[in-house]
């Protein structure tokens, strides 16, 4: 078990520390906290990468219209050049 590059005996020391330091009634309401704050940190990060999404799509669009508006431009052009 790896979580942030720390390992199990890590972990059980800092638990032990903050165990020591907050006392036992403060620890959940201190790991509830972190939990509420990671939760949304995990989703400002989804909505941010479903807006990034969203724009690179309508970029796409965008681009494929702006060729396909070219590419009938050009055959256009060429079509009066024959006449």
């Amino acid at each position: 078990m790896n979580i942030f590059g720390i390992g199990l005996p890590e972990m059980a020391v800092i638990m032990a520390v903050a165990l020591l330091v907050f006392g036992p009634k403060k620890l959940p309401e201190i790991g509830r906290s972190m939990g509420k704050a990671i939760r949304g940190f995990q989703d400002a990060s989804q909505e941010f990468q479903d807006e990034f999404k969203k724009e690179a799509s309508q970029l796409e669009e965008a681009v494929k219209t702006t060729a396909e508006l070219e590419r009938k431009q050009i055959n256009a052009v060429e079509k009066v050049e024959e006449v």
